[in-house]
């Protein structure tokens, strides 16, 4: 059951071309990340905004990019090889609300595992929050990904984060039993979108989802599928919708294993 707000489903969702959003966030240069509330009431969600300065480039090669979060400058590079090595707006929602809202998901010593890591920018922001931090993906991502988290965390004082491969839905039991990992957040940003993998991502989500992990999923909504895998998802957990983006048409969702 969906808490907070019943999701609207369109008559038709216009499905945009993957390339025309890929040439959206290539074009941005830097992000400054801030948040208006207008929450009405403790049941509902924030709403926020995230403020992005575009500048244009077009470049196939390696480029970088420059945030700040928990007072720190992150420094991303990116590349127009691998959706997964671009920087899309749910983990720039899913990273500023992990920055303000610490007291209500404290991530310091918690253990945390990323799914479909990317560039690492929110595995970054969740290190420097203080957490353990496993960083996934898919193995032709891993080499930015890692050179991303090294590059941002070294001379901190933080716990070093690990980077592993995690292909969805493959060799889950085999590469992190359950008797040996729990994990207390799942985190995910924009892993929804036009591919055929929903059924294996959603495999992974609940087999991570162990009693006391809290899913905390934020992902632009573009294409019908979107809304159709957030019902299957609350089909099976207990979900909230926490904050929309409605300018980037994000939305940040929590997940937990529901009570018997």
């Amino acid at each position: 059951m969906i808490s907070a707000q019943q999701l609207p489903f369109p008559n038709k969702i216009q499905r945009v071309m993957e390339e025309e959003a890929c040439e959206e966030q290539y074009d941005s240069e830097n992000c400054t990340c801030s948040s208006t509330s207008t929450e009405s009431n403790s049941d509902s969600p924030v709403i926020l905004k995230i403020l992005q300065n575009w500048v244009p480039r077009v470049s196939p090669y390696f480029d970088k990019e420059h945030y700040t979060y928990v007072g720190r400058q992150i420094v991303i590079q990116e590349s127009i090889e691998h959706f997964g090595a671009v920087v899309w707006p749910g983990a720039l929602a899913l990273s500023q609300y992990l920055e303000s809202n610490q007291e209500r998901f404290n991530l310091k010593d918690k253990q945390v595992l990323e799914i479909g890591a990317g560039t690492g920018l929110v595995s970054i922001v969740a290190c420097i929050l203080g957490a353990y931090v496993t960083a996934t993906d898919l193995p032709e991502v891993l080499e930015n990904l890692s050179f991303n988290i090294s590059s941002n965390i070294q001379n901190m004082n933080i716990h070093k984060p690990e980077v592993r491969k995690l292909v969805w839905g493959e060799s889950l039991s085999e590469d992190f039993p359950s008797s040996s990992y729990h994990y207390d957040f799942l985190l995910a940003s924009d892993v929804v979108y036009h591919h055929t993998a929903l059924d294996p991502l959603l495999e992974t989500m609940v087999y991570f989802c162990q009693p006391g992990t809290v899913l905390l999923w934020a992902n632009k909504f573009r294409f019908s599928t979107d809304y159709e895998f957030l019902e299957k998802l609350s089909s099976i957990f207990d979900t909230t919708i926490l904050a929309e983006f409605p300018e980037s048409n994000v939305k940040l969702i929590k997940a937990t294993v529901r009570e018997n």
